[in-house]
């Protein structure tokens, strides 16, 4: 039997008509009956997971060199704790290939070094989100989206590597909406967030390498992101106009709670180029963002924002940088996306990232 295809949508898979017939290994109604079951057990995130049986298990874990029992994922206020096994299992439920149980152990390495990852990030009342970059060759060998539509669906490793993470934080550190999870809204995409750099497209040193690594190394960078803004600007005559345009955008008071911020740019390979051929470096124009966005203390008293609290008090004309300081670790800047328009990315970054890429293994 073969189930009619619905108009425009994918083809129906083909089932056997009897169990003789041996045409098909596949049972749709055993595989509705797995998802159900783990749908009832609490283990998903909403959508339809895979089962991880001990096979799977092993057959993922060949592709790392990692002890099975290596904590890699921890909640210390919770007593809770991931090892690779438990991770494997997560990556193996959010529909990863096995190849790229790496990326995902190495996205967890980068996270079990921030310090706010490890603090109260999970159950923070902005809900933030893993922005997992990846550099190196790797991004060919898995088909990792680099070029168009970057932060958008279509690409599986895209969104199951981030997916991995986000089933590891509730059904291992146990935080779950409503319950420990303590997200007011949360990002859009929360755990949907993970692209390749456009190396090939940028006219700078890769992040990874920016970040100490070797040229060419396969590395995973991790920064959690408490929410982004597109800066589509395709019709300057300067550069100094575009970067005012992103100086405009990192500035802006919706997201503003400390003294200073952190964002993560993610730059259009043809901004990126277009800055570049005007003689600007990577660090370039990090110096000028930090410099040039900010408000003054009437600006932010105007929204309700003023930084003059308790013996603490500014002029009104006193000016408060976004950035504390011009380095990656305030604002990283990775090329990502298609040259297709001019239009960036700003990523709010949730407190401080360690600013480290690490690398695959």
């Amino acid at each position: 039997m073969t189930a009619p295809a619905p108009t425009g949508g994918p083809a129906a898979i083909e089932v056997a008509d009897d169990a003789q017939s041996g045409s098909s290994e596949l049972d749709p109604a055993a595989a509705r009956a797995v998802a159900e079951h783990l749908f009832d057990r609490g283990w998903t995130d909403g959508l339809p997971t895979l089962p991880a049986t001990e096979d799977e298990v092993e057959r993922f874990l060949a592709h790392t060199d990692r002890d099975p029992d290596e904590i890699l994922a921890r909640l210390p206020q919770l007593d809770k704790q991931a090892t690779v096994r438990d991770i494997t299992v997560h990556a193996i439920m959010a529909g990863c290939r096995p190849e790229y149980l790496p990326v995902v152990l190495t996205a967890w390495e980068a996270l079990s070094a921030d310090r706010t990852a490890i603090g109260g990030a999970w159950q923070s009342t902005s809900g933030p989100s893993p922005v997992v970059i990846v550099n190196g060759p790797i991004r060919q060998r898995l088909e990792l989206n680099s070029a168009g539509g970057i932060f958008g669906p279509g690409f599986r490793p895209n969104a199951t590597i981030p997916r991995a993470i986000g089933l590891t934080v509730r059904n291992s550190l146990g935080v779950v909406p409503h319950e420990l999870e303590q997200a007011t809204q949360g990002v859009p995409g929360r755990w949907a967030q993970c692209f390749g750099e456009a190396e090939e497209r940028s006219p700078w040193e890769s992040f990874a390498t920016e970040l100490g690594l070797d040229e060419g190394a396969d590395a995973v960078s991790v920064i959690l992101a408490r929410t982004s803004e597109f800066v589509d600007n395709r019709h300057f005559n300067d550069p100094i106009e575009v970067l005012r345009d992103f100086a405009d955008s990192m500035q802006r008071t919706g997201p503003w709670i400390f003294p200073t911020s952190a964002c993560l740019l993610v730059l259009n390979p043809d901004h990126a180029r277009v800055l570049a051929e005007a003689g600007w470096s990577k660090q370039d124009v990090r110096e000028w963002l930090v410099e040039h966005a900010g408000k003054t203390e009437a600006q932010l008293a105007a929204v309700g924002k003023a930084l003059s609290r308790g013996d603490q008090r500014f002029d009104d004309d006193h000016f408060h940088p976004v950035f504390a300081e011009p380095t990656p670790e305030h604002l990283p800047i990775v090329v990502g996306g298609s040259p297709n328009a001019a239009i960036s990315m700003v990523v709010r970054v949730f407190s401080r990232w360690p600013g480290k890429a690490f690398r695959i293994h």
